[in-house]
């Protein structure tokens, strides 16, 4: 590259969040002649992007043209020069996403494990053990244990015998009863529990959580999203510093021991701090991988590669009721779905790290294998002497305040904080409530995990049509409707069916919101800090996450109050999307000519 003048402006991005213009002088033209290209355009440190360079390029390089042709036909993503050079999507890029997405499969099983592992079991106080034949409902009656939790104190059980007639029993115990302690009851110390429910073991049977010890349940997947909280942040951070494969396989391993550990736990409290481990990590894998996938590809290509690496959560749900159909054991279910983890880990030697995180830190030989190697596999000729310069930053890796330290930053980061706590309040509050919608708690998950699948299908194919920010928009307000219309029939046994259409109705719109939302995410944050923008983006979904194992409680205080509170947040997200930039930039197709032209001086 021609040595640069004095007084020409050096290669960086204006800290105080002005586009820089550099002059170029390109090797085809004379001396004398010097043409202006936007090279190399950044969002600015404080994450402001130019007028330009939209939030969905990547911060390492626009070639775009500055006087865009307007109009729809000319809509398309910018690419940059790493996508020039190894292809925008190829062969390549499809074999390394589609290994990315096989990470959503346990993580997707750890989710929603405790739909099966907590389920509610039929219980009652343990009987006396020469009175095991004894039928429940007698033994029921007999002790007055109506609430399963209390019986009868004072009572010497050794007076009735099995054998005794039903009506014997009822007045022996009646006059136990009326001999001592005036029918006091006390509070039951052991419990059984029914054996042929198509339940089997769960942490209900296996550590008594009943009576005043039920809330546990809701504890132990509290620490779980707990830890999908803490992590997201955590992890977002780690990520930019120390590369999205190296967070994604050490998260991976992770989540491998802490998931099979659990099969061995047999203490309650320690169960309870590897669930949280276990969605620290969790989280970690979810959102690396996501964004690896994206940063390997380019153009309008992130938003496919985005989508359809969550293609594995619907099939995910479906196989994972399957196997707790077949297992009907929390253990053994436990085991089915650390095992997997195991083999994930091998790719490690398959999966490069992101060429743009590399880029960024100033790793340019690396970057330069992995291009080559790319671009071999796509049957691409690279230019002899091509050349990279890594972007001028303050810092690489930037830390949460980042996200509000411009207008366009602050507005995107409170919009998303609203919305990721909405969309998984509502995705997660009718996943998680489907035992509750009456039927097969397996065949509910099964149907609600079906209907996904072409939700996703459907959002990948319009948005590539209509773009992101009204498609996004439109799920959420349609789900707000389906909640509205189910709530007005819940409580209705003859209309169940119809309430469960619309059920299903609603898991189909917000599965396409959620579909969208990291991928739409991802694209509006710069490069630099997209991880810790996402990540703090979690941190709401946690909160979100942590609040709906308890959003059930509503339908004790009033039936209908669930899926109103559901409708009322399913809009209120829809309307906050409205707020967003949207994310398809118009751009001259001559310019295409133009990057490749100038790749060689980046």
């Amino acid at each position: 590259m021609p040595k640069q003048k004095q007084d020409e402006p050096a290669l960086t991005h204006d800290i105080h969040g002005r586009e820089i213009e550099l002059e170029l002088q390109l090797p085809l033209l004379s001396s004398k002649e010097t043409s202006k290209f936007p090279l190399c355009v950044m969002h600015d440190t404080v994450g402001k992007p130019s007028p330009i360079a939209t939030p969905t390029q990547s911060p390492m390089a626009s070639m775009a043209d500055p006087s865009p042709v307007p109009g729809p036909a000319d809509d398309e993503d910018e690419t940059d020069v790493i996508g020039d050079l190894m292809g925008h999507y190829g062969k390549w890029q499809l074999v390394m996403t589609v290994l990315l997405s096989l990470f959503q499969v346990p993580n997707t099983f750890h989710i929603s494990s405790s739909v099966y592992q907590a389920a509610n079991k039929e219980f009652w106080c343990q009987r006396p053990a020469h009175l095991q034949q004894l039928s429940v409902d007698v033994w029921r009656n007999l002790s007055e244990s109506q609430d399963n939790c209390h019986q009868l104190a004072g009572m010497d059980w050794s007076q009735l015998r099995n054998d005794t007639l039903p009506a014997q029993l009822e007045q022996q115990a009646m006059a136990a009863e009326a001999a001592d302690d005036d029918g006091k009851l006390v509070a039951c110390k052991s419990w059984e529990y029914a054996t042929n429910d198509n339940v089997g073991n769960t942490w209900t049977s296996e550590w008594d959580l009943v009576c005043d010890k039920e809330h546990l349940k809701n504890v132990a997947e509290m620490f779980f999203l707990l830890g999908v909280a803490t992590g997201g942040i955590i992890s977002g951070y780690l990520s930019d510093k120390f590369g999205r494969k190296t967070m994604l396989f050490i998260s991976a391993v992770l989540q491998t021991i802490f998931g099979l550990w659990l099969y061995f736990c047999s203490s309650f409290e320690l169960y309870l701090t590897l669930r949280a481990l276990l969605g620290l990590v969790s989280v970690s894998v979810t959102y690396s991988g996501l964004i690896l996938a994206i940063e390997y590809v380019d153009g309008k290509w992130r938003t496919i590669a985005g989508m359809y690496n969550l293609f594995p959560l619907p099939i995910s749900y479906m196989i994972i009721s399957g196997l707790a159909y077949l297992t009907q054991d929390y253990q053994r279910l436990q085991l089915c779905i650390g095992i997997p983890g195991i083999f994930l880990c091998f790719l490690w030697f398959v999966v490069p790290e992101s060429p743009r995180w590399l880029l960024v830190k100033g790793r340019i030989d690396e970057v330069k294998r992995i291009i080559e190697a790319a671009a071999s596999f796509n049957g691409r000729q690279l230019p002899a002497d091509y050349q990279l310069t890594p972007p001028t930053q303050e810092s690489s890796s930037q830390d949460f305040t980042y996200l509000f330290r411009s207008s366009y930053l602050r507005r995107i980061s409170i919009c998303f904080l609203c919305i990721w706590f909405t969309m998984n309040l509502v995705y997660y509050g009718i996943i998680l409530n489907m035992s509750s919608f009456g039927g097969n708690v397996y065949l509910n998950s099964a149907l609600a995990g079906l209907v996904e699948i072409p939700a996703i299908a459907v959002a990948m194919y319009i948005i590539t049509k209509v773009g992101k920010k009204w498609l996004f928009s439109a799920t959420l307000f349609c789900a707000g409707v389906a909640c509205c219309c189910a709530a007005i029939t819940e409580g209705r046994e003859d209309m169940l069916w119809l309430k469960i259409t619309f059920l299903m109705m609603g898991k189909f719109t917000i599965s396409a919101g959620n579909t969208i939302m990291p991928v739409y995410t991802a694209e509006l944050y710069p490069t630099a800090i997209r991880n810790v923008g996402v990540g703090a983006c979690n941190v709401a979904a946690g909160l979100a996450l942590i609040l709906t194992p308890y959003l059930s409680l509503l339908n004790k205080i009033e039936g209908h109050l669930l899926m109103s509170l559901l409708t009322a947040w399913s809009i209120f997200g829809g309307f906050v999307v409205l707020f967003l930039p949207e994310t398809a930039v118009r751009k001259n197709a001559s310019t295409v000519a133009s990057r490749r032209n100038a790749a060689k001086q980046v």
